[in-house]
């Protein structure tokens, strides 16, 4: 009889390990609280007005309509019960023989309440739609009321200087310079002011070159680098920083750093650092059906004593691994998981990026095209991959896009949540 598998999070390590099972004689059931798997690499550019929200999003129920074998359920999960080998969802309970905890991650607001209040996390689609949401009614509002508007409110202050932050602040940095002059001619932009946050260097987790590259990048795009500074308040309108210094803005951006999203049921002591502590095949320690891949996974090799990289290529070979091992019944075959380094990237603009590879380094136009090439191959469906395509090759031609749109959510019954 085969083993009913349920997977919790269908991000990168949840869906490629779902992938990986597929038609393979298992009972796979997918939960998540949204029916869609995210592209978060590409958020920042959803929250700049490049691409649309629903090239980067793939329904569920689309990628495996034609499966025999993968049920999907859209629930949040509340709580594990290891001892019947349940999970307790808002929408109703299930059962499973072997559960994997792929949930992810979300902001880390380091215990500030009112940063995480007031400011903007860019974890999930929503949350890029909201920031692109929140800036354009800023530019509309400001055009109406700049008479009365505090001077500087409408700067962008991006908090965190790792790929997300860098990408975010060179497309706000080409919008301001290339896009926001035409669609609002009569204000002058010479006083925004977009502003990245770092501890010490931009992509601090990158190569020295990588990081004085890119930091030169951003400062020929205008961008402000405040290095060695760190924010510590923030009340909606002033970013209070540690040196003691100030800057208004109503448009802040967090990107500083992620914690583990934690169900509530296993033991505590099996927790670290938000993290599962798992073994070599990705078992949560103490648990003999239950595992843990991806961002959620805190795994120490020799190679990784403080575990891996919270990355999307981590959890990729995560589930991979796990996949082959599920599907070999002789446990004792099972493979150690070991993770192959193959290289870091990020994009600060047009013809303006940087790549690790393991043994060669590169930045510039080449760099760009690479960071292109392979994010564009990483898209799911070809329709998506034909429609970004069309938007990049759109915006390189033209510096703009029509993709501008404020969509806000509207509530006709108070009893609708």
């Amino acid at each position: 009889m085969s083993d009913r598998i349920v997977i919790i999070g269908g991000g990168f390590a949840g869906l490629r390990l779902a992938r990986e099972l597929n038609d393979k004689g298992q009972k796979i059931m997918l939960v998540d609280r949204v029916n869609h798997h995210m592209f978060q690499p590409l958020f920042y550019q959803v929250a700049s007005g490049r691409i649309e929200p629903s090239n980067i999003s793939f329904p569920f129920r689309k990628i495996f309509q034609r499966s025999k074998n993968i049920q999907f359920r859209m629930t949040k999960i509340k709580k594990i019960i290891p001892e019947e080998n349940k999970i307790i969802g808002e929408e109703g309970t299930f059962a499973y023989d072997k559960l994997v905890i792929a949930t992810g991650c979300k902001s880390n607001f380091f215990g500030n309440s009112r940063m995480e209040d007031l400011s903007f996390g860019m974890k999930n689609t929503q949350e890029a739609i909201s920031i692109r949401n929140h800036i354009l009614i800023t530019f509309e509002r400001l055009i109406i009321e700049k008479e009365k508007s505090p001077e500087g409110n409408w700067n962008i202050v991006i908090v965190g200087s790792g790929p997300t932050g860098v990408e975010l602040a060179g497309a706000f940095a080409e919008m301001k310079k290339y896009v926001l002059p035409r669609d609002y001619p009569n204000m002058d932009f010479s006083d925004l002011r977009i502003i990245i946050n770092a501890v010490e260097k931009p992509l601090s987790s990158m190569s020295k070159e990588a990081q004085n590259k890119t930091e030169k990048y951003l400062k020929q795009l205008g961008v402000e680098c405040w290095n060695n500074e760190m924010v510590t308040g923030y009340d909606g309108s002033v970013v209070s920083l540690k040196s003691g210094g100030s800057i208004q803005s109503s448009n802040v951006i967090w990107a500083a750093g992620v914690t583990g999203n934690i169900i509530e049921g296993i033991n505590p002591e099996q927790i670290y650092k938000n993290r599962y502590v798992v073994d070599r095949h990705n078992k949560i320690i103490g648990y003999d059906n239950i595992y843990a891949i991806g961002d959620i996974a805190y795994m120490a090799t020799p190679e990784f004593p403080l575990s891996h990289p919270q990355v999307a290529s981590v959890a990729i070979q995560q589930a991979k691994n796990l996949a082959k091992n599920l599907l070999t019944k002789d446990t004792e075959k099972w493979q150690n998981f070991t993770y192959v380094d193959r290289g870091s990237m990020a994009t600060i603009g047009k013809h303006k990026a940087v790549v690790d590879l393991p043994k060669f380094k590169f930045q510039g136009t080449l760099a760009w095209y690479f960071w292109m090439f392979l994010h564009l191959m990483l898209i799911l469906s070809v329709r998506n991959k034909i429609a970004i395509f069309f938007n990049w090759m759109w915006s390189y031609f033209n510096r703009d896009s029509s993709l501008r749109l404020i969509i806000t959510p509207t509530r006709k019954n108070s009893t609708v949540q």
